[in-house]
């Protein structure tokens, strides 16, 4: 080749190294909002089981474990579903359905490392916390993911179970994941993500239709949807404050959650009455806050009773 032929060539351009755009595709894959609430439930499971503040060694161990585990269950998540993102408007820009990451056979590879070498480096000195990091990641994986979200338009009712999983994670790094206080928390968590995520679908119900997932809102009418929102609302905020008789949860749980748990009915009943896209949306922000005002409440409280 002569030189002329070389210098004549075209350059390769690389691509400079942007940070902001890395983060964000890291965030996204992972699906780290998501996993924060995780972690959140979790650290409400360990505040309630040890009633209070759970010790420095005992809550890194509830984050860096049941962060890179839920991490991990995430990206499989999307790995599996990366075709049907494609066609869904909420879901096309994840880095996996729009090109960003060219060839994505690394990422199941480094998914379930995240899941399972947390979770065998817990079993040699808690059994217990292991089990639940395995199974929450099984359960939104195998049974949610794989078996159930393609098959049937209950299939978030028993996903729902990952993030029990979470709380009694995070009961079992204090020794106490079988106490009655940790179980009621992940029951409410198991009657909170059906109102939760049905709310968000009917707000995507056609992303839904086109993408062929049989999910209850694309399935059925929007007022009929609703309903099924409110037959979890109202178990989910009597469990959640059935939760105050526990000793350790005094007033500085009661009054807030009281106060939400209206809000969070009062918002169901005009999704019924208007069950359209707007106030679905605002009942899926609602949930959110809701959750949260539950697992803070239970933080603060048994942090202040627990020296008393």
């Amino acid at each position: 080749m002569s030189v002329s032929n070389i210098t004549d060539s075209p350059e390769i351009e690389e691509q400079p190294f942007n940070l902001r755009e890395t983060w964000r595709m890291v965030a996204v894959l992972f699906k780290l909002r998501i996993v924060a609430l995780l972690l959140l439930s979790a650290v409400g499971g360990a505040f309630l089981g040890a009633n209070g503040w759970p010790g420095i060694s005992d809550f890194l161990l509830i984050l860096l474990t049941g962060g890179f585990t839920a991490a991990g269950a995430s990206a499989i998540n999307q790995y599996w579903e990366r075709e049907k993102d494609k066609t869904m408007d909420r879901t096309k820009e994840r880095p996996l359905a729009n090109g960003t990451i060219e060839d994505p056979a690394w990422v199941p590879a480094l998914a379930l490392g995240m899941i399972f070498v947390p979770s065998f480096a817990a079993l040699q000195s808690n059994f217990w916390l292991a089990f639940y990091l395995l199974l929450g990641a099984f359960i939104y994986v195998v049974i949610y993911t794989i078996w159930l979200k393609p098959r049937t338009l209950l299939n978030i009712v028993v996903g729902g179970a990952a993030g029990s999983a979470a709380v009694m994670a995070g009961g079992a790094a204090v020794g106490a994941a079988h106490t009655p206080a940790v179980i009621g928390l992940a029951c409410v968590m198991f009657l909170w993500t059906p109102a939760h995520f049905w709310s968000l679908a009917i707000v995507y119900k056609d992303d839904y239709g086109r993408s062929d997932t049989p999910m209850l809102p694309n399935k059925t009418t929007p007022r009929y949807a609703a309903w099924w929102v409110m037959s979890h609302t109202l178990p989910l905020v009597f469990s959640a404050m059935i939760l105050s008789v526990v000793p350790e949860l005094g007033w500085i749980y009661y009054i807030p959650v009281g106060l939400f748990s209206i809000g969070m009915v009062w918002g169901n009943i005009k999704l019924i009455r208007v069950p359209e896209r707007k106030p679905a949306l605002r009942l899926f922000l609602a949930s959110n806050f809701y959750l949260m005002v539950i697992l803070l409440a239970i933080m603060l409280t048994t942090t202040i009773s627990g020296p008393l």
